[in-house]
């Protein structure tokens, strides 16, 4: 892996390593619920899926801990972890106790949600994030939460294609990373955030200025998790079925 850029940390190292070597860098996310699309893992091993895709490629992961919408919880990042690939937590963080837990729970990174803080509390939690040396992955929407990630001086952006203030539940696509891509702080690695269903989603994507995609539900909805997984990060345009 290449050397970690100072106070950046594995997680987003991990992804610019992966762009490096030519391919896309595909976030697996982990999350045994959808509210829109219902279960997803299905008692799948999260350990053993993760393993799985570390051999395809994957540089990163994403771990959904969110227990009452989404299914999840701290043990599955920590058996997801134990596959050694940097991990990232998805929560609704909201108190410095979240980011020690966080940290106690083997991941590398951690999400931060500008619709759901306000800018004094994103701002604590960014700076406790990073003395706790953790990255922090700072996600936005809207033109007008892109600019407050650009106010926290944050390098790595999530832009999530839907709006997780009603649960992503929307129709939301990479339509919406085309859009807004260009409001993206300068110098940020941007991570396109959900409705990324398909090689030609992950093709666009890229093509708007989007360093790296997470997918979770087409992933673990797919016939062949690994056919599809290795036609997203080469964006292929054909899927084994």
């Amino acid at each position: 892996m290449a050397a970690v850029r100072e106070s950046e940390g594995l997680w987003p190292a991990a992804l610019r390593t992966r762009r490096a070597a030519g391919f896309i860098p595909v976030i697996p996310d982990f999350k045994p619920r959808s509210p829109k699309e219902g279960e997803l893992m299905r008692g799948r091993s999260a350990a053993a899926v993760a393993r799985e895709l570390k051999t395809l490629g994957a540089p990163a992961l994403s771990v959904v801990t969110e227990a009452a919408s989404f299914g999840g919880s701290l043990r599955l990042l920590e058996e997801t972890a134990a596959a050694g690939l940097p991990v990232l937590r998805k929560d609704f963080i909201r108190r410095p106790e979240d980011l020690r837990q966080t940290r106690e729970a083997g991941a590398a990174a951690v999400l931060l949600i500008c619709a759901l803080l306000e800018y004094p509390a994103l701002a604590e939690l960014f700076a406790a994030a990073h003395e706790l040396g953790l990255a922090v992955l700072v996600e936005a929407h809207t033109a007008t939460e892109l600019a407050a990630a650009g106010r926290l001086g944050a390098r790595l952006v999530g832009l999530n294609n839907r709006d997780i203030r009603g649960l992503e539940r929307d129709d939301g696509t990479v339509a919406h990373t085309e859009a807004l891509a260009a409001l993206v702080p300068p110098g940020a690695l941007l991570v396109s955030e959900s409705g990324i269903r398909t090689p030609a989603d992950a093709r666009t994507a890229t093509r708007a200025g989007a360093d790296a995609v997470l997918v979770g539900s087409a992933l673990w909805q797919a016939p062949d998790m690994s056919a599809l997984y290795d036609a997203l990060q080469r964006a292929e345009g054909t899927v084994p079925g």
